[in-house]
């Protein structure tokens, strides 16, 4: 047996707004899904003996600089460049100079956008693996891609054939991908911050809370609406504006702060948020389609129902995590029920907090790493290249 060492297993998590998760002192703004999971993988890999760095924004941190054990490199500044040409410079060149500096095994990416297309390229002539992770069911549904422009849907139409590994969220991402894509995936669970020390029904004292980053698909108007049906509980919004649809969200405040038991809160870090759902009765969604929702995973690890449109593969209903509903008026009915009876709020509670333990924690780690450590073992009976 040699007594060489063997080198760590390195990967690059390319997520240019995953410094507003990953440090305290950026976490200013509200933040999406994809950052998130991005940055609770990057920490568990850390944990788990690979070298971990991340691509992110120019936000005015040094290159290099290192948070959880992971190295940042820094890309363009997110207001940089000339709309129209800016996909190509300084976004796509700052990129690649940044993966070059990172000099990992993997380059990581999630969400549709023109960053597939990227890393592929990338990894073609340096001969590293590339990673996408699904984020939202219309990421594998090639008329229903959120992307603005041609250029970025063709960009990621060309990463996803050349992708090494893609990672699902559901049976039904996989199913979609490999129907309208021809390309198969590996369905592993969210990752979620472990819930902080319980909280019984009469501590909480926020009845209702909506989460999202303000977008149409997102429909916060229904959330309104279901404020308005139940003028005797107060509903809290907390979401921030999206960059590619900035009017949703003064659309959405000025019909808010009409409503008397409505408190809208505009965006919100991710710890505040955190602490918010450990005081919330009640978890409600008002998306027709999403991926796998960080704020389910959020809301059950702290024991809080989710009360839901959207229900991925059926779990809330299989699980009695909350409610699925049709209409608002089933929402509307199962809202008063968990913010009102406190019986039927601690039998949710409970099977909540007991389905993330067993589905989120360290099994779901396991599966990435496993996942990640197989496609860097070379194919049966080729011969091991010496290192870089």
């Amino acid at each position: 047996m040699s007594g060489d060492k063997v080198p760590a297993k390195s990967i690059c998590f390319v997520g240019i707004e995953n410094l507003l998760v990953l440090a305290p002192e950026y976490q200013t703004h509200g933040i999406g899904g994809a950052q998130l999971q991005q940055t609770l993988l990057a920490r568990a890999l850390v944990r788990n003996g690979f070298n971990v760095s991340m691509v992110v924004a120019n936000y005015g941190q040094a290159d290099g600089a290192r948070w959880d054990g992971i190295t940042t490199y820094r890309a363009y500044r997110i207001d940089a460049g000339i709309r129209g040409l800016r996909l190509i410079h300084p976004r796509a060149t700052s990129i690649w100079s940044a993966m070059t500096r990172a000099n990992a095994d993997i380059y990581y990416s999630s969400c549709a956008d023109y960053l597939p297309g990227v890393l592929a390229l990338f990894a073609q002539i340096h001969d590293r693996k590339t990673v996408f992770r699904v984020a939202h069911d219309t990421d594998c549904q090639p008329d229903k891609l959120l992307i603005p422009n041609w250029r970025g849907k063709a960009l990621y139409k060309y990463g996803i054939a050349r992708t090494d590994l893609i990672l699902a969220q559901s049976a039904t991402q996989r199913s979609d991908m490999l129907k309208n894509f021809k390309r198969d995936s590996i369905v592993i669970p969210s990752l979620v911050d472990p819930g902080s020390a319980e909280r019984s029904f009469a501590e909480r004292d926020i009845e209702v809370q909506w989460v999202g980053n303000i977008r149409a698909f997102k429909r916060p108007n229904l959330a309104l609406d279901l404020a308005q049906m139940t003028p005797e509980l107060h509903v809290h919004l907390i979401g921030g504006v999206d960059e590619r649809s900035p009017d949703d969200f003064e659309t959405t405040r000025a019909r808010a702060v009409t409503i008397p038991n409505v408190v809208f809160h505009g965006p919100k870090p991710y710890d505040e948020v955190e602490e918010r759902l450990t005081r919330t009765r009640v978890f409600i969604n008002t998306s027709d389609a999403e991926g796998f929702p960080n704020t389910y995973m959020q809301a059950w690890a702290r024991g809080t129902p989710v009360v839901a449109f959207f229900d991925p593969d059926g779990v809330i209903a299989r699980e009695g995590l909350g409610r699925a509903v049709t209409t608002l008026e089933e929402m509307r009915d199962a809202v008063r029920d968990y913010a009102q009876n406190p019986d039927s709020w601690a039998a949710a509670s409970a099977r909540c907090r007991r389905y993330v333990s067993q589905r989120h924690g360290t099994s779901a780690v396991a599966s990435y790493v496993e996942a990640l450590t197989s496609l860097l073992q070379p194919p049966a009976g080729a011969a091991v290249a010496g290192s870089r």
